[in-house]
């Protein structure tokens, strides 16, 4: 079975999708992410004028990061790790408490090639939405491929949840 990852022109037309929401909606975007290294960042901000809707992204690799730039709770990393749902829900609540935006998404997740374990195989990732006055969601999955492959995924998954959360 041949697995099709999504090319840069996908991730582009799901970048405009969220742009065009964002200025429908007159509200800024935040990033918070650790496996993608600011590459849903860099997809929104490729566009000319994102200035107008992207508040900000952050890349938040190690815990100390996550503790001090997103205000993940230290015990939260100790008890469930970064890899987790609780982990990627206090990632994107940081995320927006932080900055002026009215949607977040925050992304955590083994990419490969190593880091992976039993319990958490490189392909895992939790992915995190919430908008200003709502609540935290967060959606667990397993992705196929390489790291380029697991990242790229993860960059489209986020994507299809902000544009998900912003017609809701």
């Amino acid at each position: 079975m041949t697995v099709s990852f999504p090319s840069d022109a996908e991730l582009r037309q799901l970048a405009e999708q969220v742009a065009e929401l964002a200025l429908q909606k007159r509200l800024m975007m935040v990033t918070a992410e650790s496996c993608t290294g600011g590459w849903i960042a860099k997809a929104l901000t490729d566009l000319p004028g994102s200035s107008a809707w992207f508040d900000a992204g952050v890349v938040t690799y190690s815990y100390g990061a996550k503790e001090a730039l997103l205000g993940v709770n230290p015990g939260t990393l100790e008890r469930t790790g970064a890899v987790s749902e609780e982990t990627a829900l206090e990632m994107v609540s940081g995320a927006l408490a932080r900055f002026g935006a009215g949607m977040a998404v925050a992304v955590t997740g083994i990419a490969g090639p190593s880091g992976g374990t039993p319990d958490k195989p490189v392909g895992t990732v939790w992915i995190g939405w919430k908008r200003r006055g709502g609540y935290a969601t967060a959606r667990l999955f397993q992705f196929d491929g390489d790291r380029e492959a697991v990242r790229r995924q993860t960059v489209a998954a986020a994507l299809k949840g902000v544009l998900h959360s912003l017609t809701d």
